[in-house]
């Protein structure tokens, strides 16, 4: 958790390397699409980039703001991150949403969800 070879494959599933996908905006590109960024966030949820997830959540969200922190770490280090499989996405001006299915295991314990999350670029 924490680092990620910059040739290794991206923890978000694109088959494409880490350098040239969520890498790149964890090092700070701006995302492209609003599949590109829940893409990214996958990737930091896995890689334990704490900054990064609470950067690029609703600070009026419940994952957002910086008292999130401990329970975002938390979540990072005791969730395995095992696939990710985007179901359906779309966009519109500056909104746009991504329907995913995220399989995730905490003590060897199924908690995978589907979900569908809305994205609004701010500044």
């Amino acid at each position: 958790m924490g680092r990620q070879g910059p040739n290794s494959p991206c923890p978000c599933g694109s088959e494409r390397k880490y350098k040239k996908c969520c890498g790149m905006l964890h090092r700070g590109a701006r995302a492209p699409s609003p599949e590109a960024l829940m893409r990214s966030r996958y990737s930091a949820y896995a890689l334990g980039l704490v900054d990064y997830v609470l950067t690029t959540a609703d600070p009026t969200g419940p994952h957002g703001g910086a008292s999130q922190r401990a329970s975002v770490a938390a979540f990072c280090r005791d969730t395995r991150f095992e696939a990710l499989e985007v179901l359906d996405a779309s966009e519109s001006g500056d909104v746009g949403s991504v329907s995913f299915r995220a399989r995730l295991s905490r003590d060897g314990v199924d908690v995978s969800f589907g979900e569908r999350s809305e994205f609004r670029l701010v500044e």
